[in-house]
């Protein structure tokens, strides 16, 4: 799948938003990726995510056995990624302020895990999901995500990250938001904040 394919998909569900954005990083943006619009369509889920599999090196994608996502933005890819892969999904949770396998999920010992994201803007969600997987006994092989907007400084210790989309997008800490310098005020979509 070509990047502007997957820009298209984005554009024509109403997903690449323009405006003044407090993300979940706690960062402020002009842009903002509203997944789930793109995720409610079974055929657009299936289409980024078996894309994204595929971009996996076929002799890493052989080992996975496991696929897992934080909740909640990324239980439908890290699903549909899953049924690409011909293996299971599982998704961690918050449970205080820790990321855990909850619902009865479970990791066998050495069990081999890709972890997927839909946007990956600093990395915290996915670093996470790590920890919960690696806590819960699995070997995390990979990660991926459809959108990585973080310019290439995520870092998940030496595990490999596969995007199906680099997509260079500005983000800034609050206290160095242009946007709130000049008076405005940044509203919180997604599932944390503004539906």
């Amino acid at each position: 799948m070509a990047p502007e394919q997957v820009i298209e998909l984005y554009r024509q569900d109403a997903a690449l938003l323009d405006g003044h954005f407090l993300l979940s990083s706690g960062r402020h943006s002009d842009t903002y990726l509203q997944s789930a619009r793109v995720l409610q369509h079974p055929e657009h889920a299936a289409l980024l995510c078996t894309a994204m599999a595929k971009a996996i090196p076929e002799p890493l994608r052989r080992q996975l056995q496991v696929v897992a996502g934080p909740a909640v933005g990324a239980i439908l890819v890290s699903y549909e990624t899953a049924r690409a892969l011909g293996v299971r999904s599982i998704f961690t949770e918050r449970e205080g302020e820790r990321m855990r396998l909850r619902r009865g999920f479970a990791i066998a010992p050495g069990e081999r895990v890709l972890v997927v994201e839909d946007v990956i803007t600093t990395g915290g969600s996915t670093r996470e999901c790590i920890t919960a997987v690696r806590e819960a006994g699995g070997e995390v092989l990979a990660v991926a995500s459809i959108i990585d907007r973080s310019g290439s400084i995520s870092d998940f210790g030496g595990v490999p990250f596969f995007p199906l989309l680099r997509l260079p997008v500005q983000s800034w800490e609050a206290a160095d938001c242009p946007l709130c310098a000049a008076g405005g005020t940044p509203v919180k979509p997604g599932s944390r904040g503004l539906q």
